[in-house]
């Protein structure tokens, strides 16, 4: 009786977890949305309804955004001070810091009408020189 009572129990140890599996496997390609067949909505975002609010842009394409506004408001001195507060303030912005400073340096020689050398007087080392690969990278 033993021996039978414990072949039974290895038998549903075994047995059991596989048909929970598989019930509820069934179970889920049964609900509405998962065969392609059924008359589910599907809700889609348009052009003519989507907002661009600057939360729903990367962090690093709002801050470098900004910047350029900046340079063109002020000088390319102050957006480059802020570019390094803003990096050390959130370190999750510094693998875009390069990127961010080549946009300034490329900003700096627009502004100043392609005059190379007066957007080069306001390279700094600011994210291992990106300011002045910007720069350089217009000639």
């Amino acid at each position: 009786m033993n021996s039978a009572a414990r072949r039974i129990g290895r038998t549903l140890a075994l047995v059991l977890p596989v048909v929970l599996v598989l019930s509820g496997t069934l179970a889920v390609t049964r609900v509405p949305w998962a065969s392609p067949g059924t008359d589910s909505q599907m809700l889609t975002a348009s052009s003519e309804n989507a907002s661009t609010k600057a939360g729903s842009r990367a962090p690093q394409d709002v801050l470098r955004d900004r910047l350029l506004v900046e340079l063109q408001d002020k000088d390319p001195g102050v957006a480059l001070t802020h570019l390094q507060e803003e990096t050390t303030k959130r370190p999750s912005l510094a693998k875009h810091c390069m990127a961010i400073a080549r946009a300034l340096g490329r900003a700096a020689v627009a502004k100043y009408g392609g005059a190379t050398h007066r957007a080069q007087a306001w390279s700094r080392p600011v994210c291992d020189t990106s300011f002045a690969t910007g720069v350089a990278s217009v000639q």
